[in-house]
């Protein structure tokens, strides 16, 4: 199974993401970290990309192409994979597409979560994070069971300073701009599955499975 996974921030990607790469088997392919990764490494690509990065610039989409088409030839990526955070832009499909025609497969699957902006706003703004062990938590639909102390190691849990109303705002408004338009494009070829982001995590899940067709 090749699935791409979209979703606004606070969608519960990463939730859905751990579901689906355990049901079927497949690597969890971040941007994010295979960028790290290259960068950690050394590799030419990372160098490439951190000579970007270093001067606040954006990675060129054949940077990014190009380490992420290194990442999908390599042998635990052969029975599929799910990726994540990529693509973002219409050009970047694109260009997957025609990576994925080289190898002799293609995409099957684009699963998008949809959830309405008040509702991101909401779930971001009241998260807390703990500074010791990461654990996360919200004022609403998971609080501590002690004001501002983790459950799990008694650290401090705080909020951060870009969960805040209007950082989450502009976060979302970019996401939506850049990604309204690979929508469309993958709705065009028939292989986008949308599904309510706004239910239960675990109702999210058997929508997903079920439009998957297990």
């Amino acid at each position: 199974m090749r699935l791409v996974l979209l979703g606004p921030p606070g969608a519960g990607k990463g939730t859905q993401a751990a579901y689906i790469v355990e049901r079927f088997a497949i690597p969890h392919i971040s941007t994010g970290d295979i960028f790290r990764k290259n960068v950690k490494e050394g590799t030419e690509l990372g160098q490439k990309a951190k000579d970007y990065m270093d001067k606040g610039q954006l990675v060129p989409d054949e940077v990014v192409v190009a380490i992420v088409e290194d990442r999908l030839k390599e042998k635990d990526c052969s029975d599929g994979f799910l990726l994540d955070g990529f693509p973002r832009t219409v050009n970047q499909a694109e260009q997957l597409d025609s990576v994925l025609t080289k190898m002799g497969v293609e995409i099957d699957w684009v699963i998008n979560i949809n959830v309405k902006k008040e509702t991101l706003i909401q779930r971001a703004v009241g998260r807390r994070i703990c500074r010791n062990c990461g654990a996360t938590y919200h004022i609403t639909f998971k609080a501590t069971k002690k004001e501002d102390i983790c459950d799990v190691c008694g650290g401090e849990v705080y909020q951060r300073n870009d969960d805040t109303e209007e950082t989450v705002t502009k976060r979302i408004e970019v996401y939506i701009k850049e990604t309204q338009p690979l929508i469309e494009y993958y709705s065009k070829k028939q292989s986008l599955i949308t599904t309510d982001g706004e239910q239960d995590i675990h109702k999210v899940y058997k929508d997903i499975l079920a439009a998957l067709g297990e």
